[in-house]
């Protein structure tokens, strides 16, 4: 069974959705039969590639202090350390974030989806590094397992390109308005860093939907494709 995430790099929800869903699935049976494919969105793409501060871009859009933007994020800088993970909006880098997406679509390939995203949130989120930089690309890539060329085959190619392109195109078919968005056999949808409970839920709810039926069978006398008759 296939459970497919639409999540963007620089959407902490989508960092937090990440470790429940993780923690969700730790918690099933049969956990072995869930696939997981990352998919790309992207929430801003007319941002550049030079990026600026998180807290002073919020700040002009929101017309906010840059303390007020700052003290919005209390609640996210807690749930996150609840999870393990350190948020630092002081460091936070909003960038365009098509270059990240590419080098996931490479990853995905290699069988490193997961390694590339949560790579990638780190980066981002505790790092504060831009991830649209060539340095940090090659950095995020070979420490997941990628090799320099394919770091840099990941910006190239077209097809990594058009991976990511198809990954907005299905978003929008389907009705993704914003990530984390994570379908379930294409069947069930939950949306948001949505508590441990309802990730588990919904997993065991579509796993055992797609489990195929168990046939009962009443043994008789039968012969085999052998030839031998019991």
């Amino acid at each position: 069974m296939t459970v497919e995430i639409w999540s963007d790099v620089m959407c902490p929800f989508c960092y937090l959705g990440k470790k429940n869903f993780e923690e969700a699935l730790e918690q099933i049976e049969d956990s072995e039969k869930v696939k997981v494919e990352w998919k790309s969105f992207q929430l801003n793409p007319n941002l550049t590639n030079e990026g600026m501060s998180t807290l002073d871009y919020l700040s002009q859009n929101r017309g906010m202090s840059v303390e007020q933007v700052k003290g919005s994020f209390n609640h996210l800088v807690s749930a996150g350390k609840e999870k393990g993970i350190v948020f630092d909006f002081d460091k936070a880098i909003i960038v365009n974030t098509a270059k990240a997406h590419r080098l996931i679509q490479l990853a995905k390939e290699k069988g490193l989806g997961d390694e590339a995203e949560e790579a990638f949130f780190k980066v981002y989120f505790t790092d504060g590094m831009n991830v649209s930089d060539s340095k940090v690309l090659e950095e995020v890539g070979l420490s997941v397992g990628l090799t320099k060329d394919e770091v840099d085959l990941a910006q190239t190619d077209v097809k990594y390109q058009s991976g990511f392109e198809r990954d907005l195109y299905e978003a929008s078919q389907i009705g993704v308005k914003g990530v984390p968005f994570f379908v379930f056999d294409r069947k069930y949808a939950v949306s948001g860093a949505q508590p441990v409970e309802v990730f588990k839920q919904t997993l065991e709810k579509s796993l055992h939907e797609w489990k195929p039926a168990v046939l009962e069978v009443n043994e008789g006398d039968t012969c085999d494709i052998d030839g031998n008759c019991n």
